[in-house]
């Protein structure tokens, strides 16, 4: 079973089509990053692939059911570009919302809250009100909730937002670790050199359409970096 799939989905937004018959998968285990300019449809692949729209033909699967299916979620992680907290929530009781939601009850919930937060360099923080957090400490607990309950899938948008060197190192040991685990990751991102760190694939989205789909060593060219062949592509 993929861990998800788009086959030949169409999605319009009046008469602007946002996704224009786009097709790419991503198998369990692996990482893809999903690559484009500003307006080639990524976030609308994200919305689908999380059940906030519909499109309006083709098929979208996460984990094999209707991503609008409850069933869907279940072993799924995400982790917003901009993660949006109630300013008076501690850290500690947003984790435990996300355990929750991952089946975690009890003291199995607290014990899990309290290892995740040591993980991502929060143990100290966990009373400390959201609002009083910085960008950076704000992406942190981002990661501690889609992380909690070791997801089968990891859905990561801009995942390096707001993170300093340190934080951006620490970023790419999780991913790795979640990888090493046996986790599927979709990155959506623009930074290019942790896309190529990162993963073995790539879906390049450019105008609604998939300009190019892969494992990255076959679409970047000899002398090329992945910079370079993503701006070859979309300058077509």
């Amino acid at each position: 079973m993929s861990a998800l799939e788009l086959r030949d989905v169409v999605k319009r937004y009046g008469a602007r089509a946002a996704l224009g018959g786009v097709s790419f998968e991503l198998a369990e285990g692996s990482a893809l990053g999903l690559l484009g300019p500003n307006g080639a449809g990524k976030t609308t692949a994200l919305r689908l692939l999380l059940g906030f729209a519909a499109p309006d033909s083709g098929e979208v699967r996460l984990r094999g059911h209707d991503p609008r299916d409850s069933r869907a979620r279940h072993g799924v992680g995400y982790l917003p570009e901009r993660v949006s907290l109630p300013d008076r929530a501690t850290v500690a009781s947003a984790v435990a919302l996300s355990a929750g939601l991952a089946g975690l009850a009890g003291a199995d919930r607290g014990a899990a809250v309290a290892e995740m937060l040591d993980y991502v360099g929060l143990g100290d923080r966990a009373r400390d009100r959201i609002g009083e957090l910085s960008k950076g400490l704000r992406q942190r607990v981002g990661f501690a909730m889609a992380l909690i309950g070791k997801p089968a899938l990891l859905l990561l948008d801009e995942p390096n937002s707001g993170l300093d060197p340190l934080g951006i190192r620490d970023a790419r040991t999780w991913i790795q670790r979640a990888r090493d685990g046996g986790a599927a990751v979709l990155l959506c991102s623009h930074g290019l050199s942790e896309i190529e760190r990162t993963c073995d694939r790539v879906a390049i989205l450019h105008g609604g359409k998939l300009a190019a789909s892969g494992p990255i060593a076959e679409i970047v060219r000899d002398g090329e970096n992945l910079e370079d062949a993503f701006v070859r592509l979309v300058s077509r």
